[in-house]
């Protein structure tokens, strides 16, 4: 081997080895961020505290083998490390347009136990005093990572968007930040994770044109809905028969979804455990109705009750993202119900036909098919919905005590509404396949 290819060898090495022992290091579990933005004049103050473990790349020194930070040297090191870790995972706009990189203009380690970042004020003056003396004794895990950035802007009157990608720094990453206008009402924002881009104050058309996608993509992330989907339409193979039910399942999961959005759902742990356990639930019942077979006539009183449980299901997604729709609240939820609708109409316009096409282009019967798929999806339905009773089962419930739960009240009588046209439908449904002729009933089924 050359000298020249044996160099290269060896550097190629190294650069794997240090690239895996980059990615080698433990992402710490749980984080929390607190910080405060704030533009005032041509300047916009970014103000950032995160713990100091999140910062998990850089070797900060200590003091011979205590563990103990040496602040005095790690001093240095801060400016790189707020510019590299935290800076450059921020965007933020003016408008539409990206600003340049702050400028980091104060950097400090703070104790556990400091409280200057409880409000804006105190976290402004928390910068303007000294910092911790170079002999306190805090060790790298227990210490908070506090930054001051500057970024230039034309006028702290426009319109400001961030897009904070944060989420890296650990496993579960929660973050509280506020934004105080000038002169305007401080508005505080909770996420977990990486919310993705999102404006202080948005238009009405960027509202819409946020929330509508949400609604859309999250019919197709939701297995669940897919599912429920599906089942609906093996039972009803023809679009004349599936219009009356996906139209009742709309409306009343819409009714369902505002409801929440209006803040009635109760926000106590166990009801979105509940709500997955009964979409479970009501995807092995309609599994069961292919399987059984029987007449579509009805099949509207099951569609709304159905609807009303994926309402609720729907709107575990809707609620921790309306605090990014400024004042356009309902305007918000009205788009993310079109985005849902968006997102059925394209899924049952895709699996319609293409479970026709299925049917003709396989040579066994079609009974004998739709069982089996049935079957699928009746065995992945049973399967989630014993999962999540199990869950459920764990929580304490108490019944809501008036007068101050009526919105609690109304949540139940809701769903109580839900089940009993699913109980409805079903014994109607069962009344009509007694006293229907084998081939009225094969008639009424689309084939």
């Amino acid at each position: 081997m050359k000298l020249r290819d044996l160099r290269l060898w060896w550097m190629a090495t190294l650069f794997l080895a240090l690239s895996c022992a980059a990615f080698a290091r433990d992402l710490p579990e749980d984080i929390t961020i607190r910080a405060f933005a704030k533009p005032d004049g041509a300047r916009f103050h970014l103000l950032v505290r995160v713990p100091l473990r999140a910062l998990n790349g850089v070797d900060f020194p200590s003091r011979g083998g205590s563990g103990e930070l040496d602040l005095e040297r790690a001093a240095s090191l801060l400016p790189s490390a707020a510019r590299w870790w935290i800076a450059d995972s921020i965007d933020l706009y003016e408008g539409d347009t990206l600003l340049q990189k702050p400028q980091v203009v104060e950097t400090r380690i703070s104790l556990p136990s400091d409280n200057g970042f409880a409000s804006y004020e105190q976290a402004w003056a928390h910068f303007a005093g000294a910092g911790l003396p170079d002999d306190t004794q805090i060790v790298f895990n227990q210490a908070m990572f506090d930054v001051l950035f500057d970024y230039p802007i034309h006028s702290d009157r426009s319109s400001f968007a961030i897009r904070p990608g944060l989420a890296r720094l650990g496993i579960r990453v929660s973050t509280g930040l506020s934004f105080l206008p000038p002169g305007g009402t401080v508005q505080n924002f909770e996420y977990q994770g990486d919310p993705g881009l999102f404006r202080f104050n948005p238009s009405l058309g960027q509202t819409v044109t946020r929330f509508i996608p949400m609604g859309f993509f999250e019919v197709l992330r939701g297995t669940d809905t897919l599912l429920f989907l599906f089942c609906a339409a093996l039972l009803l193979p023809a679009f004349s028969a599936i219009v009356p039910f996906a139209v009742a399942f709309t409306i009343a999961h819409s009714i369902a979804l505002l409801a929440s959005a209006g803040n009635i759902a109760p926000d106590a742990l166990w009801f979105p455990v509940l709500i997955e356990t009964l979409m479970a639930a009501s995807i092995v019942y309609m599994a069961f109705e292919n399987i059984a077979g029987g007449v579509v006539r009805r099949r509207w009183i099951l569609a709304a009750g159905c609807g009303i449980i994926f309402g609720f299901g729907f709107s575990f997604a809707l609620r921790p993202a309306l605090q990014f729709a400024g004042a356009h609240v309902p305007i918000s939820a009205l788009s993310y119900n079109a985005g849902i609708e968006l997102g059925q109409i394209l899924v049952l316009a895709l699996l319609v036909p293409a479970i026709d096409l299925l049917f003709r282009l396989t040579s066994a019967r079609r009974r004998v098919e739709t069982i089996v798929l049935a079957a699928l999806a009746a065995d992945t339905g049973w399967n989630r919905a014993s999962e999540r009773a199990e869950r459920l089962s764990q929580f304490g419930f108490k019944w809501p005590t008036p007068p101050g739960t009526i919105t609690q009240w109304l949540t139940i009588i809701l769903i109580a509404g839900g089940l009993a046209l699913i109980v409805t439908g079903l014994l109607r449904h069962r009344a009509g396949r007694g006293t229907s002729q084998p081939e009225p009933r094969a008639a009424a089924r689309v084939e």
